[in-house]
């Protein structure tokens, strides 16, 4: 079973030569950066293959870090990188973005201003329709959102769209934080909408094996299936071992098949982002 993490994050220090935006300390996972090294022996202690660099909103929109370590280890990780949002003149940026050695596609994040409002107002309609004709897949955070990307999944049925976290508000807990999966579930609809099973222990209140994540996870999977269901970890901010929220799917989930979890766990995620499984 091929095991594919499919959020992970690298970063830098905030220093003047390459300065994070305003306010960026006071969303990092954790003061002391994170490098690709670090990562892959978290992920090679765990017997886990590959994983999905995602560059983390606290650092601005950069790829730096994480496109030179998808170039020096392009069997292990590759990119789904951050762009601009300033307007329309920004969108001949995803023309050939893909071009770039690890590059697979977007990751957005809507849940903070100014971005949040914009979207609401339709302002970011450009990013869609020319991620729609670059066909770009796009991760996206989107807490509380999940009835206007189904819109945006209406008018752009080719788009691949992949939700990140199951759009769990970050410090919500069980149960609450599975209020608003009737709208996630409803995205299902959606055959080029997926989603992220991404840092869900961070939204536990049981300790492991984390059961009051079963039941909304269940749910999920019975809407979206094997091959729209992606694990990963979101390392960084996790409250357990990283083991932990690895066997949470492969032996604490009984309504996964061996089958289903090849999807789930890998197969799916690298098949969504038409990232060969020979890199």
């Amino acid at each position: 079973m091929r095991l594919v993490d499919a959020q992970v994050h690298i970063w830098g220090a905030d220093t003047p030569a390459r300065p994070w935006p305003a306010g960026g300390a006071a969303t990092a996972h954790r003061v002391r950066p994170v490098t690709a090294d670090e990562t892959l022996a978290v992920l090679d202690a765990a017997g886990v293959h590959r994983a999905v660099l995602v560059p983390p909103s606290w650092e601005g929109d950069r790829n730096d870090l994480a496109w030179a370590a998808a170039a020096l280890h392009p069997d292990r990780l590759a990119v789904m990188g951050r762009v601009p949002l300033t307007g329309p003149a920004d969108a001949g940026r995803l023309v050939g973005w893909r071009s770039r050695p690890g590059s697979l596609g977007i990751r957005l994040t809507l849940h903070r201003e100014p971005w949040l409002s914009r979207f609401r107002s339709g302002d970011l309609d450009w990013f869609w329709s020319a991620a729609n004709s670059a066909a770009l897949p796009v991760m996206v955070y989107a807490p509380g959102l999940s009835a206007e990307l189904g819109e945006v999944a209406g008018r752009f049925p080719d788009l691949s769209l992949i939700v990140d976290h199951l759009a769990v508000p970050v410090d919500a807990r069980a149960p609450e934080a599975f209020a608003h999966l009737t709208d996630l579930l409803a995205l299902a609809r959606h055959p080029r909408v997926a989603v992220k099973a991404t840092a869900l222990p961070c939204h536990a209140r049981l300790p492991f094996p984390f059961r009051d994540l079963h039941e909304p996870l269940e749910r999920v999977f019975d809407a979206f299936g094997p091959r729209r269901m992606f694990w990963g970890s979101d390392w960084t901010r996790l409250p357990c071992p990283y083991r932990e929220n690895v066997e949470l799917f492969t032996e604490a989930l009984t309504f996964l098949s061996p089958p289903d979890l090849r999807w789930v766990m890998g197969d799916a995620i690298l098949e969504w982002l038409n990232w060969p499984a020979a890199a």
